[in-house]
């Protein structure tokens, strides 16, 4: 009895080793025949990643770009698709996730054939994210020394002379800033403070257009102050230089002597010449 006992026992033990090699074999079967992910060539991925971009997904554009630079790092689509990555945070209005990636290409690959537009486009997510004018003007600031970088490192670049415009944008907003400065100056009858900001506009930014309007209100602080004859000064520029303006016409309602009247005078004449 116990002999046919352990017989049993040991059918049973090797009943239970068949079945863990079995599985075992069936497991290893498994996995060797899988095919395991493989990764499509950059070529593949950078194509994948420019109609993703052009569609306006931007996840997935990334998504696939990423690839390039991660799994692909000696690959020369590695600047293209690091600008891109830039390029889709742009277009999705992500502008300081932009300025980080445009950032890395241009500390990468200053002399690449695209870094030119990838300085335009650092320039550009500072300028289209310009603050509101009551607002600290830093990324404005910003936005200027990016285009005259622009201006300076690629000066045949295709987008320099759009550079220059940005720049005079750029420096009219910081004008106005300081307009808003003095305004408040104003509100507080504190005259001689806003007179300092608008020397300051009439020195910094003098090919702005916020001059005629800031000769305006310097010559109105001036009359506050019993500063007559510096008024008069004061009109008589914004009427000589800005006469065809529309603060030129309101500053000689304000006029105080003949030769500021004659200015006025002369200017209205020319302003009606063909």
């Amino acid at each position: 009895m116990v002999i046919h006992k352990r017989r049993r026992q040991s059918r049973t033990g090797l009943g239970v080793l068949a079945l863990v090699a079995l599985l075992l074999l069936s497991g290893c079967s498994l996995f060797f025949g899988s095919r395991p992910d493989t990764l499509p060539p950059a070529g593949k991925l950078y194509e994948d990643g420019e109609r993703e971009l052009g569609r306006g997904r931007y996840d997935s554009a990334r998504d696939a770009l990423r690839k390039i630079v991660e799994r692909h790092p000696d690959s020369p689509l590695v600047p293209q698709a690091r600008f891109l990555i830039g390029e889709a945070y742009y277009r999705e209005q992500e502008y300081a996730k932009a300025i980080r990636e445009l950032e890395g290409f241009m500390s990468l690959y200053p002399g690449h054939p695209i870094a030119d537009l990838a300085q335009y486009r650092l320039a550009r997510s500072y300028f289209d994210d310009m603050p509101t004018v009551e607002r600290d003007q830093a990324p404005t600031a910003r936005a200027v020394a990016e285009f005259q970088k622009l201006i300076k490192q690629y000066p045949e670049s295709r987008y320099a002379p759009d550079a220059i415009v940005k720049i005079e944008a750029c420096r009219l907003r910081l004008a106005q800033k300081e307009l808003w400065v003095a305004d408040y100056y104003v509100r507080q009858s504190n005259w001689q403070a806003a007179i300092q900001r608008y020397d300051m506009i009439l020195k910094e930014y003098a090919r702005t257009a916020a001059v005629p309007q800031t000769l305006f209100q310097k010559a109105e602080a001036l009359l506050r102050l019993q500063r007559a004859d510096e008024a008069d000064s004061t009109i008589r520029r914004l009427v000589e230089e800005y006469g065809r303006s529309e603060w030129a016409r309101r500053a000689c309602a304000r006029l105080t002597n003949k030769e500021t009247m004659s200015a006025c005078t002369t200017s209205s004449t020319s302003a009606l010449t063909p």
